[in-house]
Order: structure tokens, then C-alpha cells, then sequence
């Protein structure tokens, strides 16, 4: 399992990078997403895979050392509502370049000038 999403890690960085470097300013936005994602599943396959564990226990004796990590839980809620925010942002920004250049190929925008 963790050889799965270990691929899946890199296929999600490789396509990140990949739309990052286009000149598409739409595309770039989704290889922001797509980073965001990646980030999300490294850290969540770094704290660690516990299936059936609870991530807070009561004062069970001998019971810590099984339970879940709580820390990488809440740091990848906290990327996800930051990366809502960003991602929202960043579509914003689009439209209004849109809107004003009537382009989102950087390519077209140097010929305008």
C-alpha cells in the first residue's frame, strides 16, 4: 500500500511541475492544485498508516503506542482549507487577467505588445 501511494506521489509532483512549466495561465493554476495534492498525500503517508486506531485515546495503559498520529491529521485539514483559499485566489486572478487581456496564453500576450 504505501509503494501505491508512493507512485502516486510522484505521478502527482511529476504532473504538477509538468503543468507549471506551460505557458497556460489556467494550467498553472492546476499544477498548483495538483502540488497542493501531492503535498497533502506526503504527509499524510509520512505520519504514518494505522487503519482500525483511534487518533486520541483515553488513559489505557500499554494502548499509545498503537494509536494514530493525530499531527499530520490536522496539518492536512489545515493545507486543504489553505489551499481552497489559494486556489480560489488564483482563479480570481485568471478571470480578471482574462477579462482584461482577453488571452491566457503568455505566448499571444508578448505578441500583443
Amino acid at each position: 500500500m504505501l509503494f501505491l501511494l508512493a507512485i502516486l506521489v510522484g505521478v502527482l509532483y511529476g504532473a504538477a511541475v509538468y503543468l507549471l512549466l506551460r505557458r497556460n495561465i489556467f494550467k498553472l493554476v492546476l499544477g498548483l492544485i495538483f502540488l497542493g495534492h501531492a503535498t497533502n498525500l506526503l504527509l499524510f503517508v509520512a505520519g504514518g498508516l494505522t487503519s482500525g486506531f483511534p487518533a486520541f485515546l483515553r488513559n489505557v495503559p500499554g494502548e499509545t503506542e498503537r494509536m494514530a498520529d493525530p499531527l499530520p491529521q490536522a496539518l492536512i485539514l489545515t493545507a486543504i482549507v489553505i489551499g481552497l483559499g489559494v486556489t480560489a485566489f488564483a482563479l480570481v486572478l485568471v478571470y480578471r487577467f482574462y477579462s482584461v487581456t482577453k488571452t491566457v496564453d503568455l505566448d499571444e500576450l508578448s505578441e500583443n505588445e
